[in-house]
């Protein structure tokens, strides 16, 4: 009997959800495909970033070759080259291959770079074999090849950028030098895609001035060793410019390059899943508000609360099944179309240049998979249980809403979750990422929505002490104030969706205003220039002095940059050294706080707020920094004497004065130069004087631009870096208004009786119409409201949280108000618009059918 019972449930529950969504589609179609945007996002930028981080470290283990372990300079400069002989003397090492290491341009296109590595043969043969070349031609041994100072070996990709054959010659520059080389042959071991040249070692220490020098010493440890032996024993002989570097270490620094900017993508997608998830709730909440009466029933047949309960949540679990599976097939064209038109990339300047291969990671589809299902299941919890609630005899005699109008909404679960949404704000960063801050946004979400019953009250209870002449309105205001549940299902999408765009409008308008500002601040100079691709090379003191006389330039300032690795899991810090007034800091730096007094012999320096969050130091701390050329690894004891705003380098800068740069290191080349041109002068023929000064490859090499230009190329950036966040937040604009479009469809279809009894006491059509669209308005206004002021509290934790924690800065916060009076216009009239369409469709029928069940 029991059985029989449940097999007529199950096939009463399974008619009454294909009737459902025969009769209104629409609404589940909306629903899924709201559920299949935020799957396919966050699928498409896990896939595009987990292929283009496999494409990176590809190229790193490329470069590194196949040695087990790896000491690198943590300089362009390198160490000095008595190490090696250290290194292969040590117990447990089987093989040590010593290495220069270059990035080399060519003469016809600076702008190709190529990884040059200067190699023993005999060594790497054995610790690095695949990066040993391979004569192409027939003829004499390769051994001879391997060490004439003009034999060069490049890989295909090399060979196919320089667009280059076997037996051309080819100029390369590389460390302030030129030097022509013969192409003799292939590195038939390298990965397709990685443009790397081989030369003989003690060619690259001789004609690029690297004499003493090297970059990299690759070793092969003994069979059976203990690692973490002999990696005690290597650090016990390291100098203080070199470091250990492992397969780990360098794959830990390669993911921290871009980690931040994926992990906020990835939320950023997750955002607009759980905006699928509000819209899930309200189609779900209006079809069991529509089919009440056949839950009654089913109830007063015998149907248990749990079968109910069941019912409705598979009907939310089908459409997120089918939302999820979509979205999974979207995702994977979407990383296809992104990798094969824009590389790896997407926007954030990480992997700029890069067209990795696709990647598909079916533990990442699953994971968005359950996600696309437990973001329906969540919406449709609520709903599932109001149906299961719901007394069936009051149900019965009453299809309107349930909650009496006298009653106050609950009061204290808002607040609740506002509050630990609040205290979540407060928690330190988990890893370096921001995981209480986004936890923070979406607690600070829910408590926004579940304060839409209790905030409608608020709103609307001034008004209902007016009698309005208008009975539309009067009509409209009475009937949100006495179906505040109802009023709370249409107000969840626009709630949902206007704050999360209004947070992240605030939060991108604040960041570029404070770019834009800080780039006023830090380019002062007429003319900047940049010698491209050669951080260890760059112009030497004739050049400087040549470039110093140049009709037109009144004064100019030689820098340096220079990356320099204070952690082998961190992408190195930028070492700048500029002019820096010791008596006034602060106006050629945008500090945070006043510059400290220096200490009588402390060499000082400024570091910037990412380099302080990395790494710890604080104003008034000493450092020591490796930056030594001719001092066989000795270090420059620093003193932070101030922190500075650099939006430029996320993982970091420290500036340093030219002087204090020049004796510590030895380094006398500078890469970069800031020009003020003398009064009439023009930039164009002091641009053109400058190229004239220099010899042609240098001069080839040579990038000058006006701030203005600087300023327009990093404002194009950040609109490019931010161009996947424009796109979400367009679509949880669109995912609000399909909510409100889903929510006053269902409930004019849902009031029928309503309208036909008002028709019968003589309210007119257009009246009718004229109210809905008064309560679309007037909800529209209440959404707007709600959704900007928690749009402007989640911002704050945006600005002070998230973007501090993910990326290290700071910056003022600056309000869109032509975005706002935008926003605040078009939601209020399209709600409106969207409650007359449902209405005039509402009122079709005829009004005598619509009521002729109560006579």
């Amino acid at each position: 009997m029991r059985s029989e019972r449940n097999s007529i449930s199950t096939r009463c529950a399974r008619w009454m959800i294909a009737g459902e969504w025969r009769a209104h589609p629409g609404r589940a179609i909306v629903a899924a495909i709201a559920i299949a945007i935020g799957v396919a996002l966050g699928f498409a930028v896990h896939l595009i970033n987990a292929s283009a981080l496999n494409e990176f470290a590809r190229a790193v283990r490329t470069v590194n070759g196949d040695s087990d372990l790896q000491i690198h300079s943590v300089t362009p400069f390198g160490f000095d080259e008595a190490l090696y002989p250290k290194l292969a003397r040590l117990s447990g090492i089987a093989g040590a291959s010593p290495a220069v290491e270059l990035s080399a341009g060519t003469s016809e296109d600076d702008e190709t770079r190529i990884t040059l590595l200067g190699l023993d043969g005999l060594r790497a043969g054995f610790v690095t074999p695949n990066l040993i070349g391979r004569r192409v031609e027939i003829g004499a041994p390769e051994s001879e090849d391997a060490l004439d100072e003009s034999s060069l070996f490049l890989s295909q990709a090399a060979l196919d950028e320089t667009r280059k054959n076997i037996g051309d010659t080819i100029t390369l520059s590389a460390a302030g030098h030129e030097v022509a080389f013969t192409i003799v042959g292939t590195l038939p071991g390298v990965a397709e895609g990685q443009s790397i040249g081989a030369i003989d070692i003690a060619a690259a220490q001789w004609r690029f001035g690297q004499l003493g020098r090297l970059q990299r010493i690759d070793l092969k440890l003994a069979g059976g060793a203990d690692a973490e032996n002999i990696r005690a024993n290597i650090i016990a002989v390291l100098p203080a410019d070199a470091e250990i570097v492992s397969q780990e270490s360098a794959a830990r620094r390669s993911d921290s390059l871009s980690r931040a900017y994926r992990v906020n993508l990835d939320m950023l997608a997750l955002m607009a899943l759980l905006s699928g998830a509000f819209l899930v709730y309200s189609a779900q909440s209006l079809s069991v508000a529509r089919r009440r009466s056949q839950f009654a029933l089913l109830r007063v047949l015998g149907v248990q609360r749990r079968a109910l309960l069941a019912q409705v949540l598979a009907e939310g679990a089908v459409v997120g099944g089918i939302g999820a599976g979509l979205g999974l097939v979207l995702g994977l064209a979407l990383a296809s179309a992104a990798l094969s038109f824009l590389g790896g990339d997407l926007g954030g300047g990480y992997f700029e240049g890069t067209r990795p291969q696709l990647i598909f990671a079916p533990v990442a589809a699953a994971v968005f998979l359950v996600l696309g299902l437990l973001a329906a299941l969540f919406g449709s919890l609520l709903p599932a249980r109001e149906a299961a609630r719901a007394q069936p005899a009051v149900v019965l005699k009453n299809e309107g809403d349930v909650i009496d109008p006298s009653a106050v909404p609950a009061v204290w679960t808002a607040p609740i979750l506002l509050a630990l949404g609040g205290g979540a704000a407060l928690v330190p960063a988990v890893g370096d990422l921001p995981v209480f801050g986004y936890l923070s946004i979406a607690l600070m979400l829910a408590g926004g929505v579940a304060a839409m019953p209790l905030l409608a009250r608020l709103l609307l209870a001034p008004l209902q002490r007016f009698a309005f002449a208008a009975a539309s309105i009067d009509l409209a205001l009475k009937r949100l104030w006495g179906a505040p549940s109802q009023a709370a299902i249409a107000l969840c999408g626009i709630v949902a969706s206007t704050s999360l765009m209004v947070a992240m409008a605030v939060m991108i308008a604040s960041f570029r205003i404070s770019v834009d500002e800080w780039m006023v601040q830090v380019l002062p100079s007429d003319l900047y220039l940049h010698v491209e691709g050669d951080s260890s090379g760059g112009l030497d003191v004739e050049l400087q002095k040549k470039l110093a006389a140049v009709p037109g330039i009144a004064m100019i300032d030689f820098r340096k940059n220079v990356p320099l690795r204070l952690s082998p899991d961190q992408p190195p810090i930028a070492v700048m050294a500029r002019t820096v007034d010791f008596n006034d800091a602060a106006g050629g730096l945008p500090l945070i706080g006043q510059s400290l007094p220096v200490p009588e012999g402390a060499v000082p320096v400024w570091l910037s707020e990412p380099g302080q969050w990395l790494y710890g130091y604080r104003p008034g701390d000493f450092l020591e920094l490796p930056i030594g050329r001719e001092t066989a690894g000795e270090t420059t004891r620093v003193f932070v004497a101030g922190i500075w705003r650099d939006y430029a380098r996320q993982q970091g800068s420290i500036v340093i004065g030219n002087e204090d740069y020049t004796k510590a290191s030895g380094d006398v080349l500078r890469t970069d130069a800031a020009v003020d041109l003398a009064p009439g002068a023009r930039p164009r023929d002091v641009i053109d004087a400058m190229r004239a000064e220099l010899p042609p490859l240098l001069a080839a090499r040579l990038t000058v631009a006006e701030p203005q230009e600087l300023r327009a190329l990093a404002m194009q950036i950040f609109d490019r870096s931010f161009a996947v966040t424009y796109l979400l937040e367009a679509i949880a604009i669109l995912v609000g208004l399909s909510g409100v479009a889903a929510t006053f469809s269902a409930q004019t279809l849902a009031r029928t009786k309503e309208f036909g009894m008002l028709r019968h006491v003589g309210v007119l059509r257009r009246q009718i119409v004229a109210m809905l669209a008064a309560e679309g308005a007037l909800l529209g206004t209440i959404g707007v409201v709600a959704g900007l002021a928690l749009g402007l509290a989640i911002s704050q934790v945006l600005i002070n949280v998230v973007n501090p924690q993910s990326f290290h800065w700071t910056m003022e916060t600056r309000l869109p108000y032509g975005l706002f009076a935008t926003v605040t216009i078009v939601l209020i009239a399209a709600a409106a618009g969207t409650a007359l369409f449902a209405g005039r469709r509402a009122l079709s029928g005829d009004a005598v059918r619509a009521v002729r069940e109560d006579w």
